[in-house]
């Protein structure tokens, strides 16, 4: 995301509405960077404010995506999030923010789309990787972990959820067998 999200021109989106140190004294602002990223990373993953604080308490890599260092820097709390996520709906920067992106993506010939990616786990399944017609299903696979062998269905794919595919995928029981369309 270094690469793709066009970072100065957001925070130059905000800035003019960020609160900025108070020559009064009181705490100052979390650096607007950091809650951008904070911001991003709530929506990627959708976490909730709670589930932000806890992520950024918890997680190295969303801290040091956020720019936090758990030593030296303060950790935002969820009402220090809410409040961020409420100041760009106040002055509808979701939308910008999210045009921006697009633009600066566009214009590198890239294109952006919401998905979810599902995973293919390994789990404990007979080991005939055959067919009802009796021959090897092209779609089954074998792995060995240590000396257990595990079975996998190659049938899980990116869910589209765009407006053009019906947010279809695959899943498999632990026999293998594909169960039809799946939503998103």
């Amino acid at each position: 995301m270094e690469a793709v999200v066009p970072w100065q021109a957001l925070i130059a989106l905000i800035a003019p509405f960020y609160p900025k140190a108070s020559n009064k004294g009181g705490r100052p602002p979390y650096p607007l960077a950091t809650m951008l990223r904070i911001h991003l990373l709530q929506q990627w993953y959708s976490l909730s404010d709670p589930a932000m604080e806890d992520a950024l308490i918890e997680v190295p890599t969303m801290r040091r995506f956020a720019g936090i260092e758990l030593i030296s820097d303060r950790i935002p709390d969820e009402t220090t999030i809410l409040t961020f996520r409420h100041l760009l709906e106040k002055y509808e920067l979701g939308e910008q923010i999210f045009e921006t992106v697009k633009g600066h993506l566009n214009a590198r010939g890239m294109t952006m789309r919401q998905g979810t990616i599902v995973d293919a786990t390994l789990i404990s399944a007979p080991s005939s990787t055959k067919n009802k017609e009796g021959k090897r299903d092209p779609e089954m696979h074998q792995t060995k972990k240590g000396n257990q062998w595990y079975y996998r269905f190659a049938g899980l794919r990116l869910r589209d959820e765009s407006p053009y595919g019906c947010g279809q995928g695959f899943r498999s029981d632990p026999l293998g067998r594909r169960h039809g369309c799946e939503r998103a």
